[in-house]
């Protein structure tokens, strides 16, 4: 049931990789209506490709979407490579998206908790492939890493 998703979003994350930006990808796909589910937005991180504050990979997938009418998000899923941060979370609730599909959170613990204390049914994966090309990143580029979370970086 969740295949179309994290494939999409994955691949968004590898975009974004490749392209030198923090590989997360999300994809919202909509489960209403007749028919197949369908995704309706995905993007991915895009904060160091176009020097934005807030383009992580669940608010691109949002933007991407366009406008859409409360009943699709109400009939949606997010897909997302890594955890939701406070913004992304922030974004998920207000539209209302009662379930999120995470390819992992080794790398970084979001706002899970939150989204299941306001009724989101949270489902990790624990994706091997997401955990792997997050790390690469991180190694890779921990000054960008940590920007990208709000931190300072951590000499450990």
């Amino acid at each position: 049931m969740d295949r179309l998703g994290m494939e999409v979003a994955y691949a968004n994350a590898k975009k974004s990789y490749d392209e030198g930006g923090v590989p997360i990808g999300a994809a919202l796909v909509y489960h209403g209506g007749d028919g197949e589910p369908r995704v309706v937005g995905e993007g991915h991180n895009a904060r160091v490709q176009k020097n934005s504050p807030i383009l992580h990979g669940e608010t691109a997938a949002l933007e991407n979407a366009g406008r859409l009418k409360p009943d699709v998000y109400r009939n949606s899923t997010m897909y997302t490579t890594l955890s939701p941060c406070s913004m992304c979370a922030g974004a998920i609730l207000l539209y209302k998206i009662p379930r999120v599909v995470i390819g992992e959170n080794v790398n970084f613990v979001g706002e899970e908790e939150l989204l299941r204390s306001r009724g989101v049914e949270v489902v990790v994966l624990n994706d091997e492939e997401c955990k792997a090309l997050m790390a690469q990143y991180i190694r890779e580029k921990p000054e960008d890493w940590y920007e990208d979370i709000g931190e300072k970086i951590r000499k450990d």
